[in-house]
């Protein structure tokens, strides 16, 4: 089975994505704690109405790394070199750069974590089908190529902490921006959302008094925002992002409300994979992620490539 990146229809992502490589948007940041708060039980429902306004745009940069559990540095001795394996066509997170070298988040992150470590870095690119046997037949030593952690994987490979997730949020036409959304606040509203996907489920289990219209795929689903035939729709904020920022929105829409990052429906995060048992580079490259975090390296390439923020 071939292995699970962080969102559904990677053709229809990267029609949207492609091109969209924007430069920093060196917006004020919200504090890390924002991004990474997991989705909680609704409260009790207001006696009021909340009242609709425009969406602020502070670009939001999610951390995963907790200050106080800083690591350990590891024994890095026995490490020389690190044969990365990457996606071929998966923009803004990997793709070929103008002068045919390997580009993108995934790739900037892995010289940047090479360069903390102080060894050799190469990056291989492939077809994402075919990464997890070339790392487990040693053609490579690690992934990064926005690969979902799942019990599946966990089988063949092992992980690195998480470097990112992929959050889901509502999206509504910048007319009717919600800076918080409830599931009281949504009664009675048109939400569109991909049938039979966890964003579905989640609005099945925690939404139940909204009005839920399944689409086929995003295009419908966006087109159908657009149209005005739903008030909000529901699906991978990393997608939703570069859409509500490309030509193909028509500057129509916008983010309602925060992320959710419920890990039973949503997943466990993305992370870097090695054959099953090197410790040894799962442990460095934790240690490199949390120092290129701390050191504000992450945040700059966050900015680099979202210029509107997922969270």
């Amino acid at each position: 089975m071939a292995p699970s990146r962080q969102v559904k229809s990677p053709r229809i992502v990267r029609r949207v994505l492609l091109g969209l490589v924007a430069g920093a948007c060196l917006l004020a940041g919200l504090p890390a704690a924002h991004a990474q708060a997991p989705a909680k039980q609704p409260p009790a429902a207001p006696q009021a109405t909340p009242q609709v306004a425009p969406q602020a745009a502070p670009q939001a940069v999610p951390g995963f790394w907790d200050p106080r559990r800083r690591p350990e540095r590891p024994d890095l001795s026995r490490l020389t070199v690190i044969r990365f394996l990457t996606e071929t066509d998966y923009p803004p997170f990997n793709y070929t750069g103008a002068d045919g070298n390997p580009a993108g988040f995934n790739v900037d992150l892995a010289r940047a974590l090479c360069e903390e470590i102080k060894v050799t870095c190469t990056v291989q690119m492939r077809r994402f089908e075919t990464l997890v046997d070339a790392l487990t037949s040693n053609r490579g030593d690690a992934i990064i190529a926005s690969m979902a952690v799942s019990p599946q994987l966990r089988a063949r490979v092992d992980f690195s902490d998480p470097y990112y997730r992929v959050p889901a949020r509502f999206a509504s036409r910048k007319d009717a921006v919600m800076p918080e959304i409830r599931p009281e606040y949504l009664e009675g509203k048109k939400v569109g959302v991909i049938g039979g996907s966890a964003h579905e489920a989640y609005l099945k289990a925690m939404f139940t008094d909204a009005e839920l219209h399944p689409y086929p795929n995003d295009d419908a689903m966006r087109s159908a925002l657009r149209k005005g035939e739903v008030d909000f729709i529901f699906g991978d904020a990393i997608s939703l992002a570069f859409w509500i920022n490309g030509t193909d929105s028509g500057d129509c829409c916008a983010f309602a409300g925060g992320p959710f990052v419920e890990s039973r429906f949503f997943g466990e995060g993305i992370g870097i994979a090695v054959r099953k048992g090197n410790d040894v580079l799962r442990q460095a490259l934790n240690w490199a992620m949390f120092r290129v975090w701390e050191k504000g390296r992450y945040t700059d390439l966050w900015l680099r490539y979202f210029s509107v923020s997922p969270f």
